[in-house]
């Protein structure tokens, strides 16, 4: 069976293209910044918290006893999802609730849940 291969078989560079590429193109700081978005999407775990959160507002507590797993366990993630600034705690008396920062994470949990159902 033969193999095909998908390289560029001429020897013309299509400057126009890449100029029109490269003047849009971010500053590598922004793809090191989405790069470290999409790491935390990249864990079951934090894939859960966000989902959850992306329903109800919830203390560490709540969400150890839904994901079964330690209050410090979920902290932990809680901390990682916050410094990458996807939630954020909100302290009423001596309880904290946590939730998604905005629309946004919950749209992209939306697509791509929906991605993956395809």
């Amino acid at each position: 069976m033969k193999q095909t291969q998908f390289t560029c078989d001429c020897n013309a560079i299509h400057e126009d293209v890449i100029a029109r590429v490269q003047e849009v193109m971010p500053e590598s700081e922004q793809f090191r910044s989405l790069s470290n978005l999409y790491k935390m999407f990249a864990d079951p775990t934090r894939l859960k918290i966000m989902w959850a959160l992306s329903r109800e507002r919830m203390c560490v507590c709540d969400l150890a006893v839904l994901l079964n797993m330690t209050k410090s366990a979920i902290s932990h993630q809680l901390k990682s999802l916050r410094l990458t600034n996807l939630v954020h705690n909100e302290k009423v008396g001596k309880n904290v609730y946590y939730s998604l920062v905005d629309d946004h994470v919950r749209e992209m949990l939306e697509n791509g849940f929906a991605h993956s159902e395809e």
